[in-house]
């Protein structure tokens, strides 16, 4: 191919060993090797032909998207078709985000109105439930002050008789409170595991799947591992990028990201079969086979 031919002299012209733009680029030598060669067939896949070429053409002072245009027909077009699609993607998004703050908007005074007529009832309920305290506090004073002790003896037994009975009050209401707290522990034990479900399973040559994470709770952690290399992105509904979209490596494994507080988070994942993916502790399985299809753009919504 010309455009490796091409990409050798340019490098050649700056006195660049492969070894240090393998360094610069983080593309493994045996693929720099593979493009100046013309032989494609090296690289993990389609898709990574064009992310590599521009990396080189980067590294070695070429304009990369004035090299892709003048060699078009040399380089695989799968990646423009991809960008296509991921565009398309981001403007749904977009649009999907704008109705939801639109709806949110609308039912904030409604939310507002029924915050203040609650707080207005609970106010009411505590002035009322302090009144009737005071009411019996009053009442039990009028009648401790209104008992004439006719004998010292059994006023000395009564007094005895009411300590006894107010030990075993204190310790019952110990005892309830110690059950109280293995009924609030046992409640936490008895919360259910997150689990995975498929929405969606996708098609095609780059299948867009949909998974939900149940029972993720409040705070989500999602752990990612690969074998070797992987083209990934990483990025949530509401516009923030966890993980700039390029290669990630067995060598950033493993690698954590906090979801907590996102409801759809997209991957975009260029060799599955070498990447694993486990939220909360429980391994994500893949909608489609990842060693039919290493490709695979996954959608998951995350619900608490």
């Amino acid at each position: 191919m010309e455009i490796g031919v091409r990409l050798k002299e340019a490098r050649e012209a700056k006195n660049i060993s492969l070894e240090s733009l393998q360094e610069s680029t983080k593309i493994q030598k045996r693929y720099l090797v593979a493009i100046e060669e013309g032989n494609m067939k090296v690289l993990p896949g389609k898709f990574y032909a064009r992310a590599f070429i521009k990396e080189y053409a980067n590294a070695v002072g070429l304009d990369p998207d004035e090299l892709l245009e003048e060699y078009k027909e040399e380089v695989p077009k799968t990646e423009e078709q991809e960008e296509v699609q991921y565009t398309r993607m981001q403007r749904t998004r977009r649009s999907a985000n704008t109705e939801k703050s639109s709806s949110n908007s609308s039912l904030l005074p409604t939310i507002i109105t029924i915050i203040l007529v609650i707080g207005i009832l609970f106010a009411a309920w505590y002035f009322i439930q302090e009144s009737m305290s005071n009411d019996e506090g009053n009442t039990q004073n009028n009648e401790e002050e209104n008992i004439i002790i006719t004998n010292p003896e059994e006023s000395e037994e009564n007094s005895s008789n009411n300590e006894e009975e107010n030990n075993n009050e204190e310790n019952g209401e110990s005892t309830s409170s110690d059950e109280s707290n293995q009924d609030e522990e046992g409640q936490e034990n008895n919360q259910p595991e997150p689990s995975f479900s498929v929405v969606e399973e996708g098609t095609g040559t780059t299948p867009e799947s949909t998974i939900a994470l149940e029972n993720a709770g409040e705070e989500v952690t999602a752990t990612l591992e690969a074998e070797g290399d992987t083209w990934l992105l990483v990025d949530s509904e509401d516009g923030e990028t966890l993980f700039t979209e390029g290669m990630f490596s067995s060598e950033q494994s493993p690698l954590e990201l906090d979801l907590s507080g996102k409801e759809r988070v997209f991957f975009k994942i260029g060799n599955a079969s070498i990447l694993t993916i486990t939220i909360n502790g429980v391994e994500m399985e893949y909608p489609v086979d990842a060693t039919s299809k290493v490709r695979q753009d996954i959608w998951l919504e995350i619900n608490q």
